[in-house]
């Protein structure tokens, strides 16, 4: 497996192992995930090689992030070695189960964390691959005995569409991955399509009102559940009303695959699930005292959320937010909205753009945020360099709120600061 560090890559790598497949892997660097799957028997190279692929591997899983001139896949190419996308290799494998997929732009992976904390609570023993480490399972994914498939699916690429789920859950739409989507209406032409694949028999749980949402259901034959309409619950150990939403989600779509779970079992699942990695996530203090919170938010949206219910839970509370755009195209297709977004912080400083799969664009950077995010009244400030906002951080005292923010590395800051 061809980045093998990555979050979904490493859930399905643990599966394939569950399922007593013979597993190795590579990334470019060692991280948490990566050390995991080590403890947990999975041989991991760091760094790309030929010699990484064994001369009886029988099939080479890629990551998003893995391009055709990989020496590992050109490798592959040259033996003769089939090859298959993460996507690919698990609309393969959740094929014959009773799949539930989770998609929709924003709260993915706490509905999947949440609806397989739940299934498991209610003995239900459901396989589950999850977009992080739930920290109720110590891992991204969960060993089931039955035929119940918990997966997050992601938009991007159409991936979602690889899946044949019985169950989909659209937790929200909004425009995202702009370097594929070109609008809005494209990005709901890939819902509508999943939507459209779930059969007769199954259940499509959303929120069938959202005038984002409603459109892409006009066509379809399955059963519609609006999870907004199904009650409230508490959920201690996460923030946010947004939370709560995705709670909603996680109870109507376990019900939707087991109607005898009752409500009751739901909140005591719910009330005990701990949450996630890098979503909101306490990380210590730093020698000053000052608290530390890491978070995976990579959406002005999200940012803007996050901010306000950090805002609710720390009324008294200075919030300095480092952030660490993802991306040059999302950046740069909503520059004023994470501008507005990170002028809700009393400070924000912004790290360089994390390119990810992206070549550089020279049009678009840290400073370009911050500059815009100065014309919203936003105290924000661009550095160029993780060493530098490490030291600016650790000058904040006990009175302050400090968040590493993004989807790149940024949560090594945290790591470097906090005790």
């Amino acid at each position: 497996m061809v980045g093998i560090g990555g979050i979904g890559m490493s859930a399905l790598a643990q599966f394939l192992k569950h399922t007593g497949h013979d597993v190795s892997g590579s990334d470019r660097e060692e991280s948490p995930v990566v050390n995991m799957l080590i403890k947990k028997g999975i041989p991991v190279m760091v760094g790309h090689d030929a010699h990484n692929i064994p001369a009886h591997t029988e099939l080479l899983i890629y990551s998003d992030a893995v391009y055709s001139d990989n020496p590992e896949r050109m490798r592959a190419k040259g033996t003769g070695i089939p090859e298959m996308s993460y996507y690919e290799a698990l609309g393969e494998v959740s094929r014959g189960r009773r799949t539930i997929a989770v998609t929709g732009t924003h709260g993915k992976t706490t509905t999947t964390g949440m609806l397989a904390a739940i299934l498991q609570h209610c003995k239900k023993e459901p396989t589950a691959i999850i977009g992080s480490i739930i920290k109720d399972f110590g891992s991204n994914f969960l060993a089931g005995r039955s035929d119940i498939f918990v997966v997050e699916a992601c938009e991007y690429r159409d991936h979602v569409l690889k899946l044949s789920p019985e169950i989909l859950v659209i937790t929200n739409i909004e425009l995202d991955h702009t370097d594929y989507f070109p609008n809005l209406e494209a990005l709901q032409e890939t819902f509508k399509k999943a939507a459209e694949r779930v059969p007769k028999h199954g259940v499509i749980v959303t929120m069938s009102n959202d005038s984002n949402i409603a459109p892409i259901l006009q066509n379809v034959s399955a059963r519609i559940v609006d999870f907004s309409k199904c009650g409230t619950y508490e959920v201690p150990h996460l923030i946010g009303e947004f939370n709560k939403m995705n709670a909603c989600a996680a109870a109507a779509a376990a019900q939707a695959a087991f109607p005898d779970i009752s409500q009751e079992a739901i909140a005591i699942a719910l009330k005990n699930f701990k949450g996630s990695w890098r979503r909101f996530e306490y990380r210590g203090e730093t020698p000053s005292g000052a608290l530390v919170y890491d978070d995976y938010a990579h959406h002005p949206t999200a940012i803007r959320k996050t901010l306000e219910a950090a805002r609710e839970k720390f009324p008294h509370k200075k919030i300095v937010v480092a952030f660490h755009p993802h991306l040059y195209s999302r950046t740069k297709s909503f520059l004023n909205e994470f501008a507005e977004a990170l002028s809700l912080a009393d400070h924000a400083i912004v790290a360089p753009i994390y390119a990810a799969r992206e070549e550089p664009d020279p049009e678009i950077s840290n400073h370009t945020v911050a500059d815009a995010a100065r014309s919203f009244g936003g105290n924000v400030e661009a550095m160029d360099s993780f060493d530098e906002i490490r030291d600016r951080l650790l000058l904040e005292d006990e009175g302050t709120l400090i968040i590493t923010m993004g989807a790149g590395d940024i949560y090594k800051i945290a790591e470097q600061i906090a005790d």
